[in-house]
């Protein structure tokens, strides 16, 4: 054989070589179906995503806990990345989940239909998605591990229908629009106060923020001073009602939060809060990794997981 005919066959000995290895590399990269009977891929085999709305709220930091904690005692790697309430920037964390090829994403989505369209690249990426407190619209998710939101603003309703005897006017400070959480609250508040004796005089968003539940409160006062309670849909609003209140000398107006932050229990405690319907982040935390390891390991999952609530008064805040 000449030197030519030697480096000819050479060449493609080496190429046929080169695409009998790149079949199986790729197919070990892609992950399974995204199904409660999905498989690790070897790339992510270990790890779960993690998208949380904020880490700017206690709620969200001990959620994250509550999933680290749990991760750490499976040996799961867990990926955390904070989307700092903006929907945009989510949605490119979502992506770079993807990307990274993790097991399956746990999401605690900023808006419930702007995720919409990441969940569905994450099915296509055969990723499955399980959502945390929040829900998503229009997209197909393994399981929603939540308390059921609607039963918590009815139940702050009930107590201030009893707190106030029936009679007075209400004030409902509203989450971050677009989130479930805050639809499922107010539903919930709302349809129990359209059977009462109570009326809400005043509803605007002040977006699960503190400073903003405090802005939002002290306008809504000069505007509406008729008022004898605020529903709080979250624990970060109701601290700023009360400091609002706290700078209007309106000691007599009665405040119900809704999480069971750390600030709020004691709030409760001190008597600035009549009363909390409490979550448990950190359970939802450690349920979401649970469940996402039994999507891994291959085992079904409910649909939807629901997470204790409780109400909180001076009573039982201890």
């Amino acid at each position: 054989m000449n030197k030519l005919g030697f480096l000819a066959v050479s060449t493609l000995t080496l190429l046929a070589a080169a695409c009998s290895n790149q079949g199986p590399t790729d197919a070990a990269s892609t992950p399974a179906a995204a199904s409660t009977s999905t498989a690790p891929t070897a790339a992510g085999s270990k790890t779960i995503g993690l998208a949380l709305s904020t880490q700017n709220n206690p709620f969200f930091v001990a959620l994250k806990n509550g999933a680290q904690k749990e991760a750490a005692a499976d040996g799961y790697t867990l990926t955390v990345v904070d989307a700092q309430d903006d929907p945009a920037k989510q949605i490119s964390s979502v992506e770079d989940l993807i990307q990274k090829k993790v097991s399956v994403i746990l999401l605690n989505p900023t808006d419930s239909s702007a995720l919409a369209g990441a969940v569905q690249q994450a099915n296509s990426a055969h990723i499955p998605v399980i959502t945390l407190d929040r829900s998503v619209d229009g997209a197909q998710v393994v399981t929603h591990i939540a308390s059921d939101n609607v039963v918590g603003g009815s139940e702050a309703a009930k107590f201030l229908i009893k707190a106030l005897n029936n009679k007075g006017n209400v004030i409902e400070l509203q989450g971050v629009p677009g989130t479930s959480a805050a639809r499922d609250r107010g539903q919930g508040f709302d349809d129990e106060i359209k059977t009462s004796g109570l009326k809400i005089i005043a509803q605007q968003p002040a977006n699960f923020d503190r400073a903003q539940g405090l802005s939002v409160t002290e306008n809504l006062l000069q505007a509406h001073p008729d008022v004898q309670a605020i529903f709080a849909q979250n624990d970060e609003m109701a601290l700023g009602a009360v400091r609002a209140l706290d700078g209007a000398k309106r000691a007599n107006v009665l405040v119900v939060g809704f999480d069971g932050t750390p600030d709020g229990i004691q709030a409760v405690k001190d008597g600035k809060i009549a009363a909390i319907v409490a979550q448990q982040p950190e359970m939802i935390g450690q349920l979401g990794v649970k469940n996402a390891k039994s999507v891994i390991d291959g085992e079904k999952v409910e649909a939807k997981i629901a997470v204790p609530l409780k109400l909180v008064t001076k009573d039982n805040a201890q």
